[in-house]
């Protein structure tokens, strides 16, 4: 008897031991597929909305303490002012919201300040960027990186 019971013991913790630890994740994101740059804006700003999909399988809440992106330039048509490979990284993101619940997932809505320049409307050849653009987030939990599943392409007159 004290045999099996050993052994059960033994099974139990081999068990607890190896099973997958709760941990937070980011599972997703994605971004604003294009933006149309007004006719004649020099550096106009504008609003890159991104989602990014969280889970929290731990016990404890996690706080979404700071969140930065950066934005680099993967493919360019026409004449674009800037070259395959630059990099913009954008702060004061906003996001909410700032909190995933113990057990849960939640969506992060992020709002990340750009800027575009534009041609007039009909004096030229039209243009666009492709970015990529990748998410750093500083939680209570850790800093994790993800990057958004799908590009933002400005078009350009």
């Amino acid at each position: 008897m004290r045999r099996h019971a050993a052994a059960l013991a033994t099974a139990v913790w081999l068990v607890a031991c190896s099973s997958t630890p709760a941990t937070f994740a980011l599972i997703g994101a994605s971004v604003d597929p294009t933006y149309k740059c007004p006719g004649g804006a020099n550096n106009a700003a504008y609003d890159l909305h991104a989602t990014i999909d969280a889970r929290n399988n731990t016990s404890r809440p996690v706080t979404v303490e700071s969140i930065t992106a950066e934005m680099t330039l993967t493919a360019t048509h026409g004449s674009w002012l800037e070259k395959v490979g630059d990099r913009y990284r954008a702060e004061g993101v906003k996001f909410a919201p700032s909190r995933v619940a113990a057990g849960s997932t939640s969506t992060l809505k992020v709002t990340i300040p750009s800027a575009c320049t534009s041609g007039k409307y009909g004096e030229g050849v039209s243009s666009s960027g492709d970015y990529t653009v990748t998410m750093h987030i500083a939680t209570s939990a850790g800093a994790y990186a993800i990057s958004a599943r799908n590009q933002h392409q400005i078009l350009a007159a």
